[in-house]
């Protein structure tokens, strides 16, 4: 039976099985964390601040070499069922050489938190740094609110966020339908009515400019959910930059932000310039 785009349960679970569709994922991860590793060795990182009470409800701050420099904010994908901040720490080293500050942002993960749990917390961290910025020396008017895959979801979630000035999606997921039909929704559980209630594409309002990158060797679907996207801001009149990738996968498309001339970075940097 079609349930979505043509696609039954077991195709779009292929679909969208990113950790399949990537021979070396495993390896490419490990290098991850082996980076990550070095940057919490190489820079003073105020870590695990709490802005909640959850386990989860955590961020880590690394302070820019400039007062007055901007921030960028990341969110770490995971299917929003697995990983956590300090599996994807390496992404500072580019933000932190163009000059910026950088948050790691931490959540609870499904299934012990529902979507709009996670949304929310997401909304908490956010206030939380809008409430700090300044006395860390970094600009309140210039905060890029970022994430990968999950993340880009969780973060396009809070365009409309007062402090928010920037929102980068990579890889994002902004239409969460396909997600409830398929095998990753056995830990979410998610209904109809949550899919309505937090699918960015389907609550387009005003809100930050919005720069959107997916691999160009991604799965169709990854890339689909980004180019939708962006027709759908355009529509509703957003400010949208998509930037292209050429070559990336589900997984090395965080170098366009990890490396200093990584192009979603020189498109961010831009952006604050």
């Amino acid at each position: 039976m079609s349930l979505y785009r043509g696609m039954d349960r077991d195709a779009l679970g292929r679909a969208y099985n990113n950790s399949a569709a990537v021979p070396d994922a495993a390896d490419k991860i490990a290098d991850f964390l082996s980076r990550s590793a070095a940057v919490y060795a190489s820079f003073d990182v105020k870590r695990d601040l709490a802005y909640g009470d959850g386990a989860r409800q955590r961020l880590d701050w690394i302070a820019g070499p400039r007062v007055g420099a901007p921030t960028f904010a990341f969110i770490h994908g995971g299917y929003w069922q697995s990983r956590a901040k300090e599996d994807f720490a390496h992404i500072a080293a580019g933000p932190l050489a163009r000059g910026f500050n950088v948050a790691l942002i931490e959540y609870t993960l499904g299934p012990e938190a529902r979507m709009g749990e996670m949304v929310d917390e997401i909304g908490q961290s956010v206030d939380f740094l809008a409430s700090c910025m300044a006395d860390w020396g970094a600009d309140p008017r210039r905060l890029c609110l970022s994430g990968h895959s999950a993340g880009g979801h969780l973060a396009a979630c809070h365009r409309n966020h007062p402090a928010v000035s920037l929102v980068l999606g990579i890889s994002g997921l902004y239409d969460l339908e396909p997600i409830r039909l398929c095998y990753l929704n056995d830990k979410l559980d998610l209904t109809p009515e949550e899919v309505a209630a937090h699918s960015p594409e389907r609550l387009i309002g005003p809100g930050a400019r919005t720069l959107l990158t997916v691999g160009a060797i991604e799965l169709p679907e990854l890339i689909r959910q980004s180019t939708d996207y962006a027709v759908a801001l355009r529509r509703h009149g957003e400010r949208v930059e998509e930037i292209a990738a050429p070559g990336r996968d589900h997984f090395n498309v965080l170098e366009t932000i990890a490396m200093p001339d990584g192009p979603a970075l020189e498109a961010v940097a831009l952006a604050f310039s």
